[in-house]
């Protein structure tokens, strides 16, 4: 039986922010995700979004280990 593993938005922010976060789950061993709509668009030609909305992902099995770190990153920050 093949398992497979859902990717769950965990936090949506500038790049820059988001960038922060995506190093602080990865350094605990959680791979992220970070997908860019407004960069995506703006190589294929048209604009959508704002340069300000860059999502974080990581999989849904990670969650319960990456929760813990994202509120206290959220609270560090003010968030």
């Amino acid at each position: 039986m093949e398992t497979t593993n859902k990717m769950v938005r965990v936090f949506a922010g500038s790049e820059i922010t988001v960038n922060l976060l995506s190093n602080e789950l990865e350094n605990e061993g959680i791979a992220t995700n970070i997908i860019n709509e407004y960069e995506i668009s703006n190589f294929r030609g048209f604009s959508t979004g704002t340069p300000y909305s860059v999502d974080l992902y990581i999989l849904d099995t990670d969650f319960e280990k990456a929760d813990p770190i994202v509120r206290e990153f959220l609270k560090i920050n003010k968030m």
